[in-house]
């Protein structure tokens, strides 16, 4: 609500809800200078939720919630995807699912590559879009999105990152997600943006208690 104070975070452990190891390994790397305790749904063995929401924000919510009243602790989940303007923001909420069981995201970029040219359009405008949760047990919930802008590129370049990053080129920029390091994309991601949101709204304005 409007006018209501953000929930701090004060515990020493957090819970990442989430079984990708790259997702894992971002928000790990993001999380590092809080001095947090970070466990990920994977080393807990969690079941993982089915994501019923029909925006990231819900899907970031339900897996958040999940993940802390299975494990009493407060978790951080991450609900994000791949928006392509010629695809009318898909693959979007279904990024994921356009890899098929597998999770092979090769496959999946071929698909958003064939529907693009399919489609008939021009465009190549593309986002990422983020949506944080950060909840805890008794079901407290803040929720935070951030968004990074570019186009897509084809083939695919650079063997870092994970899921679409190799087909994403920033915008004002000349590498894709998959070609560059960590810590540069950590500075300009859709994932920094809701980052940076989230520690300002939850983290003590920068630092854990």
């Amino acid at each position: 609500m409007t006018g209501v104070p953000a929930r701090q975070l004060t515990g020493p452990a957090l819970l990442v809800a989430s079984h990708n190891p790259g997702k894992v390994r971002e928000i790990r790397e993001l999380l590092e200078p809080f001095g947090l305790e970070i466990v990920s749904a994977g080393d807990r063995g969690l079941p993982e939720p089915e994501e019923t929401g029909t925006t990231f924000a819900a899907n970031a919510e339900l897996k958040a919630l999940a993940a802390a009243r299975a494990s009493g602790l407060p978790a951080l989940s991450d609900d994000s995807g791949f928006c392509v303007d010629a695809l009318g923001g898909d693959p979007g909420v279904y990024s994921a699912r356009w890899a098929g069981p597998s999770k092979d995201f090769r496959v999946a970029m071929a698909k958003v590559w064939e529907a693009v040219q399919a489609s008939g359009s021009d465009a190549r405008g593309a986002r990422f879009v983020c949506a944080l949760t950060l909840a805890w047990p008794d079901g407290h919930t803040e929720t935070v999105e951030g968004e990074v802008h570019g186009r897509i590129v084809w083939p695919p370049r650079g063997d870092k990152g994970f899921g679409y990053d190799p087909m994403f080129l920033p915008d004002g920029h000349d590498l894709t997600f998959g070609e560059v390091d960590s810590e540069w994309k950590h500075s300009v991601s859709h994932r920094a943006d809701a980052f940076a949101k989230l520690v300002e709204r939850c983290f003590d304005g920068g630092r854990t208690r």
